[in-house]
């Protein structure tokens, strides 16, 4: 088990936090919350040792491609492929970002 923390430079925070997926259910968790600091800061529990470098690289496609909003994320992986990692990220960004 290890825990992976990231930073990105980040717009501004979102008035609410989301959570989407469930670990429970064998499926990637993320819970994303507002960061006051101004920045998105990322912690990724996961159970597969050596995943840095895959992680890395998601999150690097990703927020090259939009600015993201300043938010605190919590991933759970469960052992989440790429694809399922982007896809619930793009989820709890399309829900914190709605009203």
């Amino acid at each position: 088990m290890e825990i992976l923390k990231f930073e990105f430079v980040a717009g501004s925070a979102p008035g609410k936090q989301v959570l989407v997926g469930c670990v429970g259910s064998g499926d990637l968790e993320i819970l994303m919350e507002p960061n006051l600091a101004g920045k998105l800061s990322i912690a990724v529990t996961t159970s597969v040792d050596g995943s840095e470098q895959r992680w890395k690289n998601v999150f690097e496609r990703m927020f090259t491609e939009q600015t993201p909003p300043a938010v605190h994320i919590e991933i759970h992986d469960f052992g989440a492929t790429p694809g399922v990692v982007r896809l619930r990220l793009e989820q709890a960004f399309e829900e914190v970002n709605c009203g």
